[in-house]
């Protein structure tokens, strides 16, 4: 393994029965990154983030974590990560730092150093004034962030974080992600499994885009974008009766679909070559079709997925994955 990547894997393989949950996977993580692992339930996003956690066994495969085995070396790899999954392993009858406590005790912490890291991270995490609530009455944020702080009180080389943010309304998803940055930039790897698009642009530097068990893409959110080889031109016409003629020349011009917007006004247009587009926006004003706004941008991610896949990102059913 290279000394600069966290973690490195090779056709990685998970079979239940005779469904092949990951089905050759390859990753190459660096060290200090946030990587993603985006795909709709079902992928096989969570199998492979348990399989390097070692909280499975590959049927097949290489994986190193930190240059360790997962199978082999499977001790070594646990004290040098730790894992958050989807649902909240805390426990909900004892309180913030009781849990918090807990943990640091089972880990080796003397009674009172326990007791000083658990308030360190909570005050790090902004629940300070819940410290000596029970966890039943956190709201859903507040348990998640929680369940995150429980996962660093030693803090790991290599943290997975399985979809962190289900379920969570958007402020407390903004919360996560700036945890998320926080721990990156102290030096920790971040493995991040997500099913949500705009989290994965958000946090990842790189990207691998797993559907039935297999990296379909794999770049950065930037380099996806661009793989798609389109963008989409957006106007806004001073004169929304014009509309109809405008989108036949800019069918023509620039050869991609045309979607009519519910501002009676605005058209968007696929661009397929970038370079058309001033040929089209001047073809317009010669024919006395006025453009009061223009933007041209890449892709979303949404966009990548669709083109990928050939169809939205949560469509599939999460059993498969679930009983893995």
């Amino acid at each position: 393994m290279s000394q600069h990547l966290a973690i490195d894997v090779t056709g990685l393989v998970k079979t239940f029965g005779e469904t092949r949950a990951v089905a050759g996977v390859d990753l190459k993580v660096p060290v200090g990154a946030v990587y993603g692992i985006l795909g709709p339930n079902g992928a096989g996003k969570t199998t492979t983030a348990r399989m390097l956690a070692t909280l499975l066994q590959p049927d097949g495969g290489e994986a190193l974590v930190m240059g360790y085995d997962v199978v082999k070396d499977a001790d070594a790899v646990r004290s040098v990560v730790s894992m958050t999954g989807q649902f909240a392993s805390v426990d909900e009858d004892l309180t913030g730092i009781e849990n918090l406590v807990l943990i640091a005790r089972l880990l080796g912490y003397s009674w009172r150093d326990a007791r000083n890291r658990g308030h360190l991270l909570l005050d790090a995490f902004g629940l300070s004034e819940s410290a000596d609530k029970q966890v039943k009455t956190y709201s859903g944020g507040m348990r998640r962030r929680l369940d995150i702080a429980a996962s660093i009180v030693i803090t790991p080389e290599v943290l997975f974080l399985d979809e962190p943010t289900t379920g969570l309304d958007p402020r407390s998803r903004n919360e996560v992600w700036d945890i998320v940055r926080a721990l990156v930039s102290a030096g920790t790897t971040v493995l991040l499994t997500t099913q949500y698009l705009d989290e994965a642009d958000q946090l990842a530097d790189r990207i691998a885009v797993i559907d039935h068990g297999k990296v379909i893409a794999e770049g950065t959110p930037g380099q996806l974008k661009a793989s798609v080889g389109s963008g989409s031109l957006k106007v806004r016409l001073q004169d929304p009766a014009q509309r109809p003629v405008a989108q036949n020349l800019l069918e023509q011009i620039i050869g991609g679909e045309v979607q009519l917007e519910s501002d009676p006004a605005a058209l968007t247009s696929s661009v397929l070559q970038q370079h058309l587009v001033p040929e089209a926006l001047g073809e317009l004003n010669r024919n006395g079709i006025y453009v009061t706004e223009f933007s041209l941008g890449q892709p979303s991610l949404d966009e990548v997925f669709l083109t990928l896949t050939g169809r939205p990102a949560e469509v599939e059913s999460e059993a498969t994955e679930e009983a893995a």
